[in-house]
């Protein structure tokens, strides 16, 4: 019986982290092999010395089948894990051409709450998963990723649906040690994050303030109030159902953040990086309320306030 062939397509933080696990476990199986694409200075170091994980005081080295930058050397995979940038993923599932057959799964593991309906557009014959992650991890230099918070979990599924492909994935997650759950019920679990990671990059960008100078002014805080309840708007209009305290467990989570904790998002319009998750992250809920016609006047003018400091 053909190995279940893994490819994990992007080793950042979430890729390198939760393919780590997976390399790591099935590095010497002969029932599974998992498979790297990574570019640059990072799979020079992978493929020299393979991919270091850091996680607190514990720390491990995972060796990959193979790690390229080049699709056609890994060839069709069973399963692939899509864990670039929300920008990337045209050109992503493109460069992934040679490792997709019809019976490929893809799971997208990035930011944003259409990321599915993006790659079922170019793969329509496909089984493509919703998916999100809950972690704070990032690539600290080449070779070398690191979860700096303590919580790494992970949510898959296809809204309504089951398949014995899918049950295969999560007991290959599960037995890599990975916090997974396959759940029939994904939109609620993608939308609850969208929320809070979207206003979040949202405000801290608009107002060039950390998370904890945000929650402490009353202003900025009724902004994320505000906020919140449109994207909830939006998440009716789709018919989604999400906690009904939902604006409560995002000042909570912000709160619990460390006061100078911001986004990626926020760090990357000010480093002015051309490329940034601005569209999936805050333009997807403009574009979502005029398709909708939801009321959404606080997104329109940060989104275009936002929008005028990336281009000066």
């Amino acid at each position: 019986m053909a190995a279940i062939k893994i490819l994990v397509a992007g080793i950042g933080g979430v890729g390198g982290f939760f393919g780590g696990l997976l390399a790591k476990q099935f590095e010497r199986s002969k029932a599974v092999e998992v498979h790297f694409l990574a570019r640059g200075a990072h799979l020079k170091q992978i493929q020299q010395s393979g991919l270091q994980i850091i996680e607190g005081d514990k720390r491990f080295v995972a060796i990959p089948k193979l790690a390229t930058d080049d699709a056609t050397q890994i060839g069709e995979v069973d399963y692939i894990i899509v864990a670039t940038k929300s920008y990337d993923l045209e050109q992503t599932i493109q460069q992934l051409a040679p490792c997709i057959g019809p019976q490929t799964v893809i799971l997208p593991l990035l930011n944003g709450v259409d990321c599915r309906e993006r790659i079922q557009k170019l793969l329509p014959n496909n089984l493509v998963c919703d998916g999100c992650v809950y972690i704070i991890a990032r690539l600290s230099r080449p070779g070398v990723v690191e979860n700096q918070g303590n919580i790494k979990k992970l949510f898959f599924g296809v809204e309504g649906l089951s398949d014995a492909r899918l049950e295969v994935l999560e007991k290959l997650f599960q037995e890599a040690g990975v916090e997974v759950t396959l759940t029939p019920q994904i939109e609620k679990v993608i939308w609850e994050k969208f929320v809070f990671i979207s206003v979040t990059a949202t405000a801290t960008t608009y107002f060039d303030k950390p998370v904890g100078a945000i929650v402490a002014d009353t202003d900025k805080r009724n902004t994320v109030i505000a906020l919140v309840h449109e994207v909830d708007q939006i998440a009716k209009q789709k018919g989604v159902t999400i906690s009904d305290k939902i604006t409560e467990q995002v000042l909570t989570k912000l709160e619990s953040l460390p006061y100078e904790a911001t986004s990626s998002l926020h760090s990357d319009v000010k480093a002015k990086k051309n490329n940034t998750e601005v569209e999936a992250l805050v333009g997807y809920v403009v574009s979502a309320a005029q398709h909708f016609s939801v009321d959404a006047p606080t997104y329109q003018k940060l989104f275009a306030e936002i929008q005028k400091r990336r281009l000066f």
